[in-house]
């Protein structure tokens, strides 16, 4: 090795910190001008190996900082500070169809950060790194409280911010894919909001009884946030993405007994049997299974399923009658919901009706289904089993990897302001920073 290059340091700054907050990636002692390549390593825990890597030159000082510097190759380009994070792909060998997701919140993603001299973008296992440098991504900042939730034959876990309290709470439903996912409940958790992550589909009851649960579940699991004794029991909101967000705006609308301040609606549409639950919701989608089509690659696209939307008001939610803030978010690359037609039919649909001022809509071009919290790496495509499927499917979501990692840095912001504004009323939210980490 040149002399020289045995001086070379890397450090990465926070080491240990929240998923949504930023770092610093700076390499120093670097020949003047010499290429360098700045490599990511994680270990997933399911056993996959994901990477990334990114480009740079030395400045004139022998320096490269990546929140400042470009990316001339490699998985990014330009100047991305958190490239090496939202560009991951799994390593080459891999099989096919992976997504990255955090199942224990209670341990980090760690990720090895290492520059290697010159430009490369593979064959990183047979190389020796000048310098690595270990970071800890965390879902819960110190202090959140882990706390499964059981009773009333609920299947879920709440957060709780650290301290006294009481706070703001938020009830959390994902997708058609079901399981308990607890990482963004997790996070929201650690910017202060008691957050109840709920399983709505693959739930104890329905593991028991093979019967999947009717819409009184959702009312359930909001009166066990609301009575909690750490909670603002009028200041509750919720989040749906893909299919959460139907029976979000089936509670917001119709429930006699859920009372929003604010709710937020992620890859969803309002179609859906005004008069069923998620029986009848998967009933729809299967009477109109023969619309799926696939890509050339044989992906399945099931975003023209509740195509044509719908005239007949029984299999709409009447968003004309809601009565709190809605926030919708718009991949318009999503190839797995009509996520697109059915936000303009809703947005028109509340101007008629006069209530269109409470409504925020946020549409992002080249984004895809899976919009995830920031620097999540974009999964274009991956396999699927739906809830009560036998059968994994690989499904396309959509998506290019720039527009798409971007979207999920705004739309995350935007998402905790709208938060902060309808729960706290304005005011500032005892929130947790990420410097504490």
């Amino acid at each position: 090795m040149d002399n020289r290059l045995s001086r070379v340091k890397l450090s990465v700054h926070p080491s240990r910190a929240l998923v949504d907050e930023k770092f610093v990636i700076l390499v120093q002692n670097v020949p003047p001008g010499s290429p360098m390549t700045l490599h990511a390593l994680h270990g997933s825990e399911d056993g996959h190996s994901w990477e990334a890597c990114g480009h740079y030159v030395a400045d004139s000082s022998g320096n490269i900082n990546a929140a400042v510097d470009c990316s001339v190759g490699g998985s990014y380009f330009g100047v991305e500070p958190m490239g090496l994070l939202w560009s991951l792909k799994p390593v080459p060998g891999s099989k096919p169809g992976l997504r990255m997701r955090k199942k224990d919140v209670q341990t980090p993603m760690v990720v090895t950060i290492s520059v290697f001299n010159g430009h490369h973008s593979e064959a990183f296992v047979d190389q020796v790194p000048l310098a690595s440098w270990v970071v800890e991504r965390w879902y819960m900042a110190p202090g959140v409280r882990r706390i499964p939730v059981t009773e009333q034959q609920l299947t879920g876990t709440l957060f709780l911010p650290p301290g006294p309290g009481p706070f703001p709470g938020l009830l959390d439903l994902w997708g058609g894919g079901g399981q308990l996912m607890e990482y963004r409940s997790a996070l929201l958790a650690s910017h202060g909001i008691a957050s109840l992550a709920l399983d709505y589909l693959t739930n104890e009851f329905t593991t028991r009884t093979g019967k999947m649960v009717d819409n009184q579940y959702f009312e359930t699991a909001y009166r066990v946030l609301q009575q909690h004794p750490q909670v603002l029991g009028s200041r509750i909101a919720m989040l749906g993405l893909s299919l959460g967000s139907v029976f979000t705006l089936k509670m917001a609308i119709y429930s006699p007994v859920v009372k929003l301040r604010c709710a937020i609606c992620i890859s969803g549409s309002h179609i859906q049997p005004v008069s069923g639950g998620p029986q009848e919701m998967m009933d729809l989608f299967t009477s109109n299974i023969e619309k799926i089509n696939f890509s050339e690659q044989n992906e399945m696209i099931w975003r023209g399923v509740l195509l044509p939307l719908p005239s007949d008001p029984s299999l709409k939610a009447d968003v004309g009658r809601l009565r709190c803030p809605l926030l919708l978010l718009v991949g318009e690359d999503d190839q797995n919901w009509c996520t697109q037609e059915s936000a303009a039919d809703m947005k028109q649909m509340m101007a008629k009706a006069g209530n269109d001022h409470l409504l925020t809509l946020l549409s992002y071009p080249e984004t895809g289904h899976l919009i995830e919290p920031p620097y999540t790496p974009h999964t274009p495509s991956s396999m699927y089993r739906g809830a009560g499927v036998g059968q994994k499917t690989m499904v396309l979501w959509g998506g290019k990897t720039p527009e798409h990692s971007a979207a999920q840095e705004d739309s995350w912001r935007k998402i905790l302001t709208f938060l902060k504004k309808n729960l706290y009323g304005g005011s500032d939210p005892q929130a947790i920073h990420p410097s504490h980490l």
